[in-house]
């Protein structure tokens, strides 16, 4: 059994195509944009059922050819174009090659080799201040000797390590040296 609507709404719409394409191209501002919308709403019309009588035809598919376009519009706005794409592609890996981490490991054990032939006490202060990030004061106070020894034990451990991986220390600022 064929739905009645559904013969009456594609027949009006073969009938008066061009004069559906002008309207649609008027309001839509694009004489492709019209004939797409219009393509798409003869195969909306399919869909349509008997439950109703469509009392004007006209109106009922340039309105379904309204919507089809506007659907369009909100479906292109969340398209993402060729060229973000390749912007989106064209980003840099941030992660190591592999080279690059064998060499850091080999630093990394160096530089394990280097605190090992450290006396305990500059090992200590470089470890403290530099990994736990404890202020001088702290680490004098915790192996009981004075602030500038720290300072020192500091130097001479960070000498150490640099000239066992084969860095240089910058040199320090002008300046008095700051008092803690």
């Amino acid at each position: 059994m064929t739905d009645v609507n559904q013969l009456q709404l594609r027949g009006h719409l073969v009938q008066s195509y061009g004069e559906l394409i002008k309207k649609l191209t008027r309001r839509l501002g694009s004489a492709d944009f019209a004939y797409e919308a219009l393509h798409e709403t003869f195969l909306r019309l399919g869909r349509v059922t008997d439950a109703s009588p469509v009392r004007s035809p006209a109106d009922y598919i340039f309105r379904v050819a309204i919507n089809v376009a506007k659907d369009r519009q909100k479906a292109q706005k969340y398209r993402v174009s060729a060229s973000e794409i390749d912007a989106l592609l064209d980003i840099g890996d941030d992660a190591p090659d592999p080279a690059r981490i064998v060499e850091a490991r080999s630093e990394i054990e160096a530089f394990k080799r280097a605190l090992a032939d450290l006396p305990e006490r500059p090992r200590e202060v470089l470890r403290s201040i530099s990994i736990e990030g404890l202020p001088a004061q702290e680490v004098a106070e915790r192996l009981q000797v004075s602030v500038r020894t720290v300072e020192s034990d500091l130097k001479l451990a960070l000498s150490h390590c640099a000239n066992k991986l084969g860095h240089s220390l910058p040199g320090r600022r002008g300046g008095p040296r700051p008092r803690i």
